[in-house]
């Protein structure tokens, strides 16, 4: 645990956990002020990224009411239901539960064939299971709800084709 504790903690990794944290927080709160706002968010170690149609002074709201929040103490906003995390986790789940039912079937594809009722069945069952999973893999590892001294330097609205693009960077 004591050398989990270090990585967790490594500079580089520290970082992209706040900045990841400040991410889903922002979008969380963009939700807030808008239900039909389509957005995600991809979060590295100089800050993080917004994808969506948002107007840059709405983000720029959110960002701050983010950061306030987040420094008030409400660590779950740190937590998003929608977060890659999640998915991965259940992905594993399932895959490893679908893996264990075509376990000695060999190499015919009759006998593959029989089992596909009870992988699906594993794989689901591993979905369901594996709920609760994400977010608290998020909350040990992925994110980090106590941001520190983590400031936002520069909201800039990246202009391309395609969906707009807002580059959100930080400094500690």
């Amino acid at each position: 645990m004591q050398v989990l504790n270090k990585v967790l903690n490594f500079p580089i990794i520290s970082r992209i956990r706040r900045n990841h944290a400040l991410e889903h927080a922002t979008l969380q709160i963009l939700a807030q002020k808008d239900a039909h706002l389509s957005a995600a968010g991809y979060s590295d170690m100089g800050g993080f990224l917004i994808v969506g149609n948002v107007s840059t002074d709405l983000l720029h709201s959110a960002v701050n009411e983010a950061l306030d929040r987040l420094s008030a103490g409400e660590t779950e906003l740190a937590i998003h239901p929608h977060c890659g995390t999640n998915y991965v986790a259940s992905g594993i789940v399932a895959g490893i539960l679908a893996w264990l039912a075509m376990l000695g079937t060999g190499a015919g594809f009759a006998k593959k064939l029989e089992r596909l009722p009870s992988v699906m069945l594993l794989a689901t069952i591993g979905m369901m299971v594996s709920q609760p999973l994400g977010p608290r893999l998020q909350a040990l590892f992925t994110t980090d709800a106590d941001i520190g001294e983590l400031e936002v330097t520069e909201i800039a609205r990246l202009e391309r084709p395609g969906t707009p693009m807002h580059r959100i960077r930080t400094v500690n």
